[in-house]
């Protein structure tokens, strides 16, 4: 709301303000106002740092200047941190947040200067390249979706290096930061790719598995649609495009306000089941929705147990599993249900938005602006809850110190 944050002549309301900052903190990407325009360098700037300290994790920000002030990390902190990166082994704090940091640093570099020299390409001024290329590449590796430019990255829908830089930052910022430490891990040291961690082989084969079932999908529903009139080469682009960055992220390269019914449906589905634990990412995670379809499987194969990779799943993370995903569809009900009481939006926008904010991805089909002030703090409290709630949840679960030493009787239940 500081006067200096908004170009002259603009005003942002308390509630406007609160959004924005909620949004780039949960790294969602929904906006109200329109970011290059609407506010000024210092007003994008701190935009900028809330979605970076948000994509990070406020635990290790934290801790990271804990470490740098000399200080020993407390054994709730080191749990905390476990919890929110999704490491569950006994790593030693300090390397591990020196790690995230590492990484995070040089991903967001390389992604920065390949778009600097991409953006002088287009005529723009070296102060300019220079500072769009930071902002985006940070937006993207964190998964935020905030954009400088009024119709996102609609302009460089057939520009192969911001395509591709873009999303390989989303699919990075994804993953988590455990596969990336696992990755490098593995490749420093030669091992073999079957040496990864089970929680690796799911996160990466699913992510794969997603990417390419969403181009797939959006290009089929959207051929005739949205992407009339683009050659072929420009429409597997797009494709691609929009299934890596609905998951997760909120850029897009054609109008989502514009998106049929299968479309609609496709973004829904890959905005719910979002990035992979310890990532910045939101939704219920890859891994969660992995380990659902192996159960399904496993009973409907008559196994006992559930495996993948040669290994077994404990009945203790699949009731988790099942307790993320309860907690996860009854809030977003009941938050949708609250939605169409109050806003004059159909379902599909209303369904949509919701999905978006609670997946932290920050795609619209163009309601955002329009929302009422008790509308936008459904919103934000979906925002804040979709980034929060689900790690609270199952840290809670995981926490939990009382052990019941006696079993009641077993009875069956009828279902189905």
């Amino acid at each position: 709301m500081l006067p200096a944050s908004t170009v002259q002549g603009k005003e942002t309301t308390l509630i406007d303000a609160l959004f924005t900052s909620t949004s780039a903190t949960c790294v969602t990407g929904l906006i109200v106002y329109d970011t290059g325009t609407h506010f000024t360098l210092f007003g994008q700037f701190i935009i900028l740092l809330l979605i970076q300290i948000g994509g990070l994790g406020i635990m290790t920000i934290s801790s990271a200047f804990a470490i740098m002030m000399g200080q020993r990390l407390s054994l709730k902190s080191e749990n905390l941190i476990q919890n929110v990166v999704g490491e569950s082994n006994k790593l030693d704090m300090i390397s591990l947040v020196k790690n995230i940091l590492l990484v995070t640093i040089i991903f967001e570099l390389i992604g920065a200067v390949i778009l600097y020299f991409t953006f002088m390409l287009n005529m723009y001024s070296p102060n300019k390249a220079a500072y769009h290329a930071i902002f985006h590449s940070v937006s993207a590796f964190c998964n935020a979706g905030f954009s400088l430019y009024q119709n996102n990255f609609m302009a460089f829908k057939s520009n192969f290096n911001v395509n591709f830089v873009i999303t390989g930052l989303i699919i990075l910022g994804g993953i988590g930061f455990p596969v990336m430490v696992d990755l490098r891990k593995t490749f420093v040291n030669k091992l073999s790719i079957t040496r990864l961690s089970l929680h690796s082989k799911i996160v990466i084969t699913c992510t794969v598995i997603l990417i390419l079932s969403g181009t797939v999908a959006f290009f089929i529903s959207e051929y005739n649609s949205t992407m009339q009139g683009m050659n072929f080469s420009d429409r597997i682009l797009t494709s691609y495009f929009q299934s890596v960055t609905t998951r997760t992220a909120g850029f897009n390269t054609i109008d989502t306000s514009q998106l049929n019914k299968g479309s609609i449906f496709t973004s829904i589905i890959l905005m719910f089941i979002g990035a992979s634990p310890g990532s910045t990412g939101g939704g219920i995670k890859t891994t969660t929705i992995v380990i659902v379809l192996i159960s399904m499987l496993a009973m409907f194969r008559g196994h006992r147990d559930v495996n993948i990779f040669k290994r077994k799943v404990s009945d203790s993370i699949i009731r988790r599993v099942l307790a993320l995903i309860a907690a996860s569809i009854s809030l977003l009900s009941f938050m949708i249900f609250l939605l169409l009481m109050i806003e004059p939006f159909n379902f599909d926008q209303t369904i949509f938005e919701a999905v978006s904010a609670f997946a932290t991805v920050g795609l619209s089909m163009g309601i955002t602006p329009f929302l009422s002030t008790l509308g936008k703090l459904i919103i934000i409290l979906l925002m804040y809850l979709g980034r929060v709630g689900p790690l609270t949840l199952i840290f809670a679960i995981s926490a939990s110190k009382e052990k019941s030493y006696f079993t009641y009787t077993e009875e069956r239940i009828s279902i189905g």
